[in-house]
């Protein structure tokens, strides 16, 4: 992780499509013009199953409309052809729409485009059929009005709330160097590509910010062309793998320079997972529980500017509420006040309420579901091992029923998963079981069935699938190499005579 202080995230299809979009100035346009094409399914949509396919679709189908009005290709005509049908498929249904961030600005600024690009005189022979049909619609129960807001407060030049930088590709052309709005370095807006390729506009042109060109140029380098959702997030990647590792045996080195990256950042109001982010509640406590594990107690009264009397809001305004940002906050709080024997009451009393908040989200199945990650399995495991450390016994009704949903939705292969089985997902029903069902027999051979799904995996390992919520869905790499660490050590304590691959360097991803 040190030597990669931006962190590891896998390509996004949505960012990358931007990319395509805003400027074809910015080195490998080419080939991420030939990525999309690759990349599009057989049904003409783009991305994962389900309404998270909507915003990668739009995406990456204006991006190549964008691309065939300045120069026409066959091959090119026929995939927006197909990504067109998808779309006006999808969206004369009613789906479930992702809670995913900024998706009520994305969806209407890319159909907007998209409708605009319709209607344009230039439009490819092949594509004329769409001039003269209904336009895209939204998707029901979304409108523009937020927006219009948005757009309104940045083309006037008002202070513009740090959250929504990093969407800041949804105004368009008003982005380009808007007033008020500068770049951080090492040369970003919002963390995100597509917000910072927004910001230097059409032309690409950096004026006195050549810096901020140089930095996306090095990160579309180290990507092989391609674009994350966000990036910088070294203080995410660290602050997720020192937590996962420790709390489940293993031991990682206190060295100065990883809690220097881990408190750099870290002030009176918490810290954001990267630069150009606001601090936020979810990032900050899972930082404060990792310090707090490597033998750095840090003070964690940050924490408060988060609280609400539903719990605690990943950052203030959030709409809606998040039981793995409140789970990851129970953490740091139970650590600190079981560590600190002098703790202020306010500690404890958060903690009590905390876990009653939590209890009080489990579905009747056993599990819990989340609104930054795509997989119940995730959710779950933030909540169980959660309430594992702080109050076993007064969660033991709560882990016992998410252990029984765990075994009864493991799959043939041994593994678990919300589409498929995946590594990640395993390792999670995994860490589950060995920490909470060890008075449930059909746990333990649950947990023998997916370690040997893990063994097996790691002879042909692959990355993904991505389940992480940001504009679409990621994959952390090292994260989830993280989970599948702390998974095989889990059940190899629980049971000696396994032997795993425990290597980092060769683990499965």
């Amino acid at each position: 992780m040190l030597r990669d202080p931006a962190g590891q995230m896998s390509p996004s299809t949505y960012e990358t499509g931007r990319l395509v979009s805003l400027a074809p100035w910015l080195t490998g346009h080419e080939e991420r013009v030939r990525h999309l094409l690759r990349n599009q399914r057989l049904d003409g949509g783009w991305g994962p199953p389900e309404g998270y396919a909507l915003v990668p679709t739009l995406s990456a189908t204006e991006a190549l409309l964008a691309v065939l009005i300045r120069s026409p290709a066959d091959v090119l005509v026929d995939a927006v052809d197909r990504g067109l049908l998808w779309l006006r498929s999808w969206l004369a249904t009613t789906h479930t729409i992702p809670d995913t961030p900024a998706i009520d600005l994305i969806v209407p600024a890319l159909t907007d485009a998209i409708n605009e690009h319709l209607g344009c005189r230039d439009i490819p022979r092949g594509l004329v059929h769409w001039q003269a049909g209904p336009r895209l619609p939204l998707p029901y129960g979304m409108d523009d009005k937020r927006l219009d807001v948005v757009r309104g407060i940045i083309a006037a030049g008002a202070p513009v709330p740090e959250k929504l930088l990093h969407a800041l590709e949804v105004v368009g052309d008003i982005a380009h160097h808007a007033v008020g709005i500068q770049p951080l370095p090492p040369g970003v807006i919002g963390a995100s590509p597509a917000a910072t390729a927004a910001w230097l506009g059409a032309a690409g042109e950096a004026g006195g910010h050549g810096w901020v060109r140089a930095h996306l140029e090095s990160v579309i380098r180290r990507h092989d062309g391609l674009a994350p959702c966000a990036t910088p997030l070294g203080v995410f990647e660290r602050a997720w793998v020192v937590g996962s590792l420790t709390r489940a045996g293993i031991a990682v080195p206190p060295v100065p320079d990883l809690v220097d990256s881990l408190t750099a950042d870290l002030t009176s109001v918490g810290t954001p997972a990267g630069p150009g982010l606001p601090p936020d509640a979810d990032t900050t406590s899972v930082t404060l529980y990792a310090l707090s594990r490597l033998g750095v107690p840090t003070d964690p009264s940050s924490l408060w500017g988060f609280e609400t009397d539903a719990g605690f809001c990943t950052w203030p305004g959030e709409d809606g509420f998040s039981v793995t940002t409140n789970a990851h906050v129970l953490d740091a709080l139970s650590q600190h006040a079981a560590s600190q024997s002098d703790a202020a009451p306010r500690y404890r009393s958060a903690v009590r309420r905390l876990v009653d908040a939590l209890r009080s989200c489990q579905l009747p199945d056993g599990s819990w579901q989340d609104r930054w990650h795509a997989s119940p399995y995730y959710a779950t495991v933030c909540c169980t091992l959660a309430l594992a450390d702080a109050a076993p016994s007064a969660a033991a009704e709560s882990l016992t029923r998410a252990v029984r949903w765990v075994v009864a939705t493991q799959q043939q292969d041994g593994s678990w998963g919300r589409w498929n089985g995946s590594l990640e997902e395993t390792a999670y029903a995994m860490q589950i079981l060995a920490v909470a069902g060890r008075d449930l027999p059909a746990a333990d051979s649950a947990l023998d069935r997916g370690l040997s799904y893990l063994g097996g995996a790691s002879a042909n390992p692959k990355e993904g699938p991505a389940l992480w919520h940001d504009k679409d869905l990621y994959h952390p790499t090292k994260i989830v190499r993280a989970a599948v660490l702390a998974a095989q050590h889990l059940a190899t304590e629980r049971h000696p005579r396994a032997t795993v691959n425990d290597d980092l360097g060769t683990c499965p991803t």
